[in-house]
This record gives structure tokens, sequence and C-alpha cells, in this order.
């Protein structure tokens, strides 16, 4: 990642540029203009923190204690709208609770915030734009006023490599308190982009600029494409004014009272309606139908009472063929509810070994058939996939999350190669079934659930039987650049 503080302040006439064109008047046909606009670095979309970020959420957090705690500070800081006095603010607060730390301690406790908490307030609509220019060969910024302790590790979740922020003064690895050169707030952080544009052979006129408050007049007047994101009333009317694009995306929130209740409602709702399955069949004394009952009814209960709706696209693909891998992008801890309903039955799945320790879905997933994996004992995985082949050649699909883990982001992590040889080695296909909004529903370390809907798209089947199984990298990233395509240009509603 690149930092650049420091810049020629912008002329008089960049800073009275005005588009010439209509801009669009929506996030869809903003992401159509930048699909089929201008490619290529020589074009940049500069992004402020609090277009990407809820903020304000710190003061109802347990960071928030005396004594200059750098948590608390650091995530005070994080708020959308910041008054010149409030910024100030802000940089006392950061020279008494920063100094005497190291850079490394810092570096290490911005990553953890993010990741107990910053992430589930990330916009996925930002992540959509940002990933949509990404495609489209712009140079993504992301440009904040405040540390890189808080604004690096957001950047390396949304894989934005060029950030400017404002550098804290170091001595041998020890933040002294002080800034380091100008802050990048107002005039500072519009000097710092064009030092960046000058340096890069960034053509401003032609590029995207994203921010939510009036702080950032002199950065959106800079570029050729300005946009407000979520603004207050002063960039809105600034916006209105000189025919800015305005944007407005659905804050993220921590779960209310009523939130708890309705999940609470419905885990009841999901073991009473696993049992209720089981019952329903049990008179045919087969396993696998009262299994396939279990899922339909448990899954389908959970999500009347949690008020989540599917919209499924490509319908079409869960039953045929049949035995198959279905492989699905992993966000949400009620994947599990999810991806099941879906696929209608018929389809097991493996899951991690500490899975067996959770009191709610350990039974319910040992009585469906699922495969637990120890995937700390890295020396026996072959061995322990094993039985899933013959649960494929024995008619049964499996459901897998090849990432392996679940995301802080709608990114689509790298995909382990586990999914594909199991569909190799049993002469089955696989078939991506790419999730959208689950992270909405509940975010990746909660098991709160909220209203909503959730997207899924299945795709065609894709036959693996061809493929080197020594060699197969390149076939595994396309699958998962399918993910990503879906995901940036969601398909029509059957």
């Amino acid at each position: 990642m690149t930092s650049e503080p420091h810049a020629a302040r912008i002329s008089d006439a960049a800073l009275s540029h005005r588009p010439e064109a209509t801009p669009p008047h929506d996030l869809s046909t903003l992401l159509a203009a930048i699909r089929s606009g201008p490619h290529g670095p020589d074009i940049a979309a500069i992004f402020d923190l609090g277009a990407v970020l809820t903020g304000g959420f710190a003061r109802t957090r347990w960071y928030r204690r005396r004594g200059g705690d750098p948590s608390a500070v650091l995530l005070d800081g994080i708020r959308n709208g910041l008054t010149d006095g409030e910024y100030s603010r802000f940089l006392q607060q950061s020279s008494h609770a920063l100094a005497g730390r190291t850079e490394a301690e810092l570096d290490e406790l911005g990553v953890r915030l993010f990741r107990h908490t910053i992430y589930g307030y990330l916009y996925p609509e930002a992540w959509q734009l940002i990933q949509t220019h990404r495609a489209a060969g712009h140079t993504v910024v992301l440009a904040s006023s405040l540390t890189r302790f808080q604004v690096v590790p957001v950047a390396t979740a949304l894989g934005i490599d060029t950030v400017l922020y404002t550098a804290m003064a170091a001595h041998d690895g020890v933040l002294t308190g002080y800034v380091d050169g100008k802050t990048l707030w107002r005039n500072g952080k519009a000097d710092a982009v064009r030092t960046l544009a000058t340096s890069g052979g960034i053509d401003m006129s032609r590029s995207y600029a994203y921010a939510d408050t009036s702080a950032d007049l002199p950065l959106l007047a800079a570029v050729g494409h300005p946009v407000a994101v979520n603004s207050e009333r002063k960039l809105n009317v600034s916006a209105a004014e000189n025919n800015w694009l305005a944007l407005s995306f659905p804050r993220r929130r921590t779960p209310g009272p009523g939130d708890y209740l309705r999940t609470i409602a419905g885990i009841v709702a999901l073991l009473g309606g696993a049992l209720f399955g089981v019952l329903s069949k049990s008179f045919t004394g087969q396993r696998r139908k009262m299994a396939d009952a279990l899922m339909a009814c448990g899954t389908g209960a959970t999500l009347r009472v949690l008020g989540v709706r599917l919209r499924v696209t490509g319908a079409e693909h869960v039953r045929a063929p049949r035995p198959a891998v279905f492989l699905f992008n992993h966000q949400s801890q009620f994947d599990v509810i999810i991806v099941p309903k879906v696929l209608e039955g018929g389809v097991t799945g493996i899951g991690k070994k500490e899975l067996t320790r959770n009191p709610i879905f350990g039974p319910l997933m040992r009585f469906v058939g699922v495969t637990f994996i120890d995937r700390s004992d890295t020396s026996t995985a072959k061995a322990q996939l094993a039985p899933v082949v013959e649960t494929l050649r024995g008619g049964l699909s499996i459901g897998i999350a090849p990432e392996g883990t679940r995301s802080y982001t709608p990114e689509v992590g790298r995909f382990k190669k586990g999914a594909f040889h199991i569909a190799h080695q049993a002469g089955v296909p696989v078939i991506p079934v790419v999730v959208r909004n689950a992270g909405e529903i509940s975010w990746r370390n909660s098991m709160i659930a909220r209203k909503g809907t959730v997207d899924v798209a299945i795709l065609p089947p894709i036959d693996v039987s061809g493929w080197d199984p020594n060699d197969m990298d390149d076939e595994v990233e396309q699958v998962r650049q399918q993910f990503l395509a879906t995901l940036l240009n969601w398909p029509a509603p059957d």
C-alpha cells in the first residue's frame, strides 16, 4: 500500500470544474456507466472512509472507557460527517492515547478492531462500486483524514492497494503523539490526491470521488465524477446545486431487541421444525427421508420466523444433475439455514470439527450426515475426505464452502481445492451457488439475524472430469471468478 500525504494545492480551475454530462441517477446506472465507460489506471476512484463505512458506533460499544484507551479513540474517530471541531478533538485524543505505543502494536490493534466490530458496518454497495472500478482497471484509492491504524485494515479487506491517511510521527517505531506533516483534512486530502494523480498519471477530469461530508468538497470538486454518499445536509445542497450524483445506502446497524427476540424464536422454530420433519417421516424407517424432512421443515420454519425471504434464480440447476458438489460462498452463520433450504433435500455437507460442540447445529448436522473435518490436521486431509467421495457415489449430493471460512465482506476469498478433488474423484459436476446479502441478515461473527431478503443464484453445472487433479489452479480460479462476476452483475430474476 502507498501513502502520499503531501501535495500542491489544487488550482482554482480544478476546484471550479463541473462534469459536463448529466450524472447517473442511481447506483445501478452508475455501475453500468463505469462498466461501459473508459477503462484503465489513468482513471481513479477515490473513496473517503465515510463513503464505505457507517460510522458513529463506538459510543455504544464496550470500548468506551476512561483513561484515553486507544481502542475507544480509534473507534470514536470513525464517525460519519465529522465537523472541524470534532476532528480537532480526535487529533488531541489520539495524541494522548497513542503516544508511547509502537506502530506494530497499533497496527495489530487496528486489525483486531476491524475483525471484531468495524467489518459489520461496511456498505455492501460500496464493495460493489469498488470491485466494479477494479474490474475496469481503475486506480482505486481509499483516502481518509484518520490514521493508518483505522484505515489500512478497511482497505485491505476491500482489496484497495493505494491508501492515503494522516500520518502519525514515530521515533524508532514508537509514536510521539504528533502528526507527521499535514493532516488530510479538507484541502489537505485534495492536495494529497492531486500529488498522487500527478505522480501516477491520473486524469482527474475523468476520475471519480465518493464522500459523505462537506469537508470533502475540495476533493469532490476536483474530479469529473463527484458522488455524495449518505451525505449530510450541507453536502446535499452542494450536490444539488452542482448536479452531482447523490447516493443513499441503507445504514448498517447493530442488532436491536426485536432482532434478538426473533433470533431466539427462530432457533426454537428450527428445533421444532426439525423434530416435526423427523416425526413426519419416521414411519418410513428411512434415515435419509427423515433427514431431508428435518432440513426442509427446520429451515423453512426458521426463515419464516426470522422474516427472511429467499429470491432464487437458476432454480432449474438444483435438481439436475444429481448427485453434485454444490459450492457456496460463505459470509454468515445462517448460510447453514439458507443453502439447505435452496437445495431442497438430497444434500449433506462438510463442516469443521468444532461445530460438533455447537449445542444446536451440532446434533442436527450429525443427523443429516455431515462429515466433520479437523482443519488443524492437514496431514490427514485427504483421508478425512474419502467418506465424502463415497457419499457422492452413493447418490447423495454435498454442499461445500470452498473458501473454508466466512468472509468479512461480500468478497469471495481464495478457493481451496478439496471440493474440486472430491468432485473429480466421484465423477460428479460442481454447481456454483452464489449467495448475496447473507452478511446483511447476520454478520460474520454474530448469531443474531435480522429481517431481509437473501438472493441466491444457482449457476450451470461445471464438468470437472477433464481437469488435471495435479494442476487445477487456473480452473478453480475461473470458478471463483464466476462467483465474483455474478455478485457484481446480478442476473435478472427467473
